[in-house]
């Protein structure tokens, strides 16, 4: 078993920083589309969960500029919430 002490440690040297990519693409989205979304870094891929189809799509279409922006090697992947 585990003591607090030793949780309280592990927990002290996590780093939960996000993800470079992760706020970039927020930025750039709320930016260019005034629309805030999430973003999920996988092992395979990125998954922005946006409001709507309409956001999807288009930001589908603009994948490659934005890989190319940010130097992401990893696929876009988009999830409709709304």
């Amino acid at each position: 078993m585990c003591s607090m002490d030793s949780i309280s440690t592990l927990l002290r040297q996590k780093n939960f920083d996000e993800p470079s990519e992760i706020e970039q693409i927020k930025k750039y989205v709320l930016r260019e589309y005034k629309t805030k979304v999430g973003v999920q870094v996988r092992d395979k891929d990125i998954v922005l969960s946006v409001p709507s189809a309409a956001l999807a799509n288009t930001l589908r279409l603009k994948g490659p500029e934005i890989k190319k922006l940010y130097d992401i090697e990893k696929k876009l992947t988009f999830r409709i919430t709304g």
